[in-house]
């Protein structure tokens, strides 16, 4: 058991309210001289789905990315505050990136499947963690794939390239490489902005199927799918957060007038 996991368990039974897995306290983000995030403070919940909502450059894709320290990669890039995962501060220099990775999976706007098989796109993330054994390889790679509702549609053509599998296959499979590692926490970008409404319909009961076992942040224009899959919302909005609450009362009694102005429409 990883320290995340050890801290997060002994939070759980602190007190009777839901212990946080996530926590930012006052986060700033500057991409140089410009103050993208503002004092963010937020406490997520495991295994409950939660969507981040708001305008194109509001921020939230680039919140989402804290989690993982997805923006150490960007140059110029400056965060002050506080990001804790299970009561671990993510961003203390003892943290090792590479297995904050492993805990926080990634599933992007666009599905980006190596150029390999549909097994291999599974096992070589399983190699590159240790995972070697062919027959535990092999498990790996049809539970993740059912895990991911793609096994009876790719059972008979592991070995054929994961490029020929349709729009809508490729992110599931991009899904199932990321449970397949056992991630804690699975982060999404628009996951099914690109695609047709039958496969976004399969990735959102993927992700209801999902939060049984994972914890999951959803970035998302589409109200509508907010509202279909996401336990609680939060409403970001030039790089403020301006409302947290259940997605019900964010969507039908939310508090603030900015917020009701977005999921009405009158802008956005």
């Amino acid at each position: 058991m990883s320290a995340i996991q050890q801290q997060s368990t002994a939070s759980a039974g602190a007190g009777s309210q839901p212990a946080a897995l996530i926590e930012t306290r006052n986060l700033d983000l500057h991409y140089g001289a410009t103050r993208a995030l503002k004092g963010i403070s937020i406490r997520l919940k495991p295994k409950v789905v939660t969507a981040f909502i708001g305008p194109s450059g509001c921020g939230k894709s680039t919140f989402l990315r804290c989690f993982n320290r997805m923006n150490d990669l960007i140059d110029g890039v400056r965060i002050t505050g506080d990001c804790r995962i299970g009561g671990e501060d993510i961003y203390a220099s003892d943290v090792d990136v590479i297995e904050l990775r492993k805990r926080v999976g990634m599933v992007f706007q666009k599905s980006n499947p190596f150029p390999k098989t549909i097994y291999e796109n599974i096992a070589y993330g399983l190699r590159l963690h240790g995972v070697r054994a062919k027959s535990e390889v092999d498990g790996i790679v049809e539970s993740s794939l059912r895990g991911a509702a793609l096994w009876e549609e790719v059972k008979d053509r592991l070995h054929t390239s994961a490029l020929g599998l349709s729009g809508g296959q490729q992110q599931r499979l991009c899904i199932a490489r990321a449970i397949a590692i056992r991630p804690e926490i699975i982060l999404m970008d628009e996951p099914a902005s690109a695609l047709d409404p039958i496969a976004t319909s399969r990735v959102e009961d993927l992700i209801l199927d999902l939060k049984k076992e994972f914890t999951i942040v959803i970035v998302t224009h589409n109200m509508q799918q907010a509202t279909r899959i996401s336990d609680e919302t939060a409403f970001f909005y030039l790089g403020e957060l301006v409302e947290f609450d259940t997605t019900s009362k964010i969507f039908t009694n939310p508090a603030n007038k900015r917020t009701e102005d977005y999921v009405t429409g009158r802008f956005g």
